[in-house]
């Protein structure tokens, strides 16, 4: 098996970015893992922006225009070259965004599998045949690509979240403008390179199909500001949707938001705790507690509140912390300084609001020079204004319930809305929590944690988390424009609604 724990600078060259495009620039690159510069990387200027607007819609002009079926040929041979850089591109994700080898490694295969299942879709752009009250008459429904789509990643996710929009606008029949964050821009530049291989094989294809924009958050501004950019997809934190929103609405352009995430899991008397246990650890340390969908808030039946409790501790008790890369760990670096302070900040306020921390501690022997923290678990009395706000930091906040009712009206007291979960072995908690009456998130669980969505459903939530669906299902739509078509084919001209004028 090929050894994929190498430097990043050899890393880089596979990916084929040069050192011209890796130093002398002004935005520092510098990994999570120990703190190491990486890169200087240029970035886009704003003066060029304008241009690359026209570009993307120029290209738009002509890719609107090839059968969806051709546009999928795309998307099967960038799936094809994402295939032979996996090894490559997972570890820059290691290296970039600090994720253990595995998650750099499923992140790729998720952008692997969208394509598939974005290639497919390219068959699969279907309307609707509608009956018409009128005889003579046939009223259907089509959809058209809808422009440029542009697409602002964050660092938790700097490529799988990317390729959700990317290969479903483009089998759509847009363009797409990607700005990654400013903390992962190497992944972003490698994507544009492995893309480029892919248009190579392609054939004709006009110029602009893809473009890049490093740099900070004045590029971001103008991408969501510009009338030629329809659609605007955006995944970060509720902030920044809260920005976002009211500039696209004000111009009339469509969001897709995926923000904020404060997910919860309800433990009833009949779970089977041992794969509770597992669920919940994954859920709540996998990438360090920095996922939207991460494991926050465990609500769990007070006859077995205390079993549970020490059963995780004891496992947290035992789980590797340090080097990402390293073989056997499971939980590596926060992103940044910023991420540690906030997660300390976030314990110490749970204490004042009456909480007992488990861990949280900052780990500095035998790890290299990034940001590694214990993960945490806070028992609390109730939910408390700290327990409500979101820190992208591995926190479980733990508390009781008696009654299944008041478990789900915990739950969902929450600004946010992402994913949710349950573990039961009885069928009415199963069934209520799926219902109306239930879960009042996006995505809803039995059996199985809030992390680690697959590609065949829509993902995305309710209330703050922003209210878009991306990926799987008919998420495809948001990228589309819905038209509804008449056709008379009768001699007769009737009016609908039974509305005469005669003349």
């Amino acid at each position: 098996m090929k050894d994929i724990v190498m430097t990043a600078q050899t890393t880089l060259a596979n990916l084929d970015l040069t050192e011209a495009e890796l130093t002398g620039g002004t935005l520092k690159v510098t990994s999570p893992i120990d703190g190491g510069l990486l890169a200087e990387v240029h970035e886009t200027p704003v003066s060029e922006i304008e241009a690359i607007f026209a570009r993307s819609k120029a290209a738009f002009q002509a890719w609107r225009t090839v059968p969806a079926p051709r546009r999928g040929e795309l998307i099967r041979l960038l799936g094809e070259e994402l295939r032979e850089a996996k090894d490559d591109l997972g570890a820059l994700v290691s290296w970039e965004a600090g994720k253990i080898t595995s998650e750099g490694l499923g992140e790729v295969q998720e952008m692997i599998d969208i394509c598939d299942f974005a290639v497919g879709l390219s068959r699969q752009l279907y309307g609707l045949t509608i009956a018409s009250e009128r005889p003579g008459h046939r009223m259907m429904e089509t959809w058209h690509p809808a422009g440029p789509v542009g697409v602002i990643s964050a660092f938790n996710f700097p490529v799988a979240v990317w390729s959700w929009n990317a290969a479903l606008a483009l089998v759509c029949g847009d363009t797409v403008i990607w700005k990654p964050s400013e903390k992962t821009p190497l992944t972003a530049m490698a994507c544009q390179k492995i893309f480029e291989r892919a248009l190579a094989r392609f054939g004709d294809a006009p110029e602009g199909l893809l473009q890049t924009l490093i740099g900070g958050a004045a590029l971001g501004e103008a991408l969501v500001a510009s009338e030629d950019v329809p659609v605007v997809s955006a995944t970060g934190s509720t902030r920044m949707g809260r920005a976002v929103a009211p500039i696209v609405a004000q111009r009339f352009g469509k969001c897709i938001l995926e923000l904020g995430g404060n997910n919860a899991m309800i433990v009833g008397p009949s779970a089977d705790l041992e794969m509770a246990v597992r669920a919940i650890v994954f859920s709540a340390v996998g990438t360090a507690g920095q996922r939207c969908t991460t494991l926050r808030r465990l609500i769990v039946h007070n006859s077995i509140r205390e079993e549970l409790v020490s059963r995780l501790k004891k496992a947290y008790s035992g789980l590797p912390i340090g080097n990402p890369l390293a073989e056997g760990t499971l939980i590596g670096p926060l992103v940044d300084e910023a991420s540690g302070a906030a997660m300390t900040a976030a314990l110490k306020a749970a204490e004042a609001e009456g909480g007992t921390v488990f861990g949280g501690n900052r780990v500095t022997e035998n790890v290299p020079a990034g940001v590694y923290m214990e993960p945490a678990i806070v028992e609390m009395p109730g939910q408390s204004d700290v327990v409500k706000t979101e820190t992208f930091a591995p926190i479980l906040y733990v508390m009781g319930y008696d009654d299944f009712d008041d478990a789900i009206a915990i739950q969902n007291d929450v600004p946010q809305g992402l994913s949710s979960c349950v573990f039961t072995l009885n069928m009415r908690e199963a069934e209520q929590f799926l219902t109306a009456a239930g879960s009042d998130c996006g995505i809803a669980n039995v059996n199985i944690g809030p992390s680690g969505a697959e590609i065949g459903g829509a993902f995305g939530g309710e209330k703050e988390t922003g209210g878009g669906r991306e990926s799987g299902s008919d998420a495809w739509k948001a990228y589309m424009r819905r038209q509804t078509n008449t056709v008379n084919y009768s001699a007769e001209l009737p009016l609908a609604q039974g509305v005469k004028f005669d003349i």
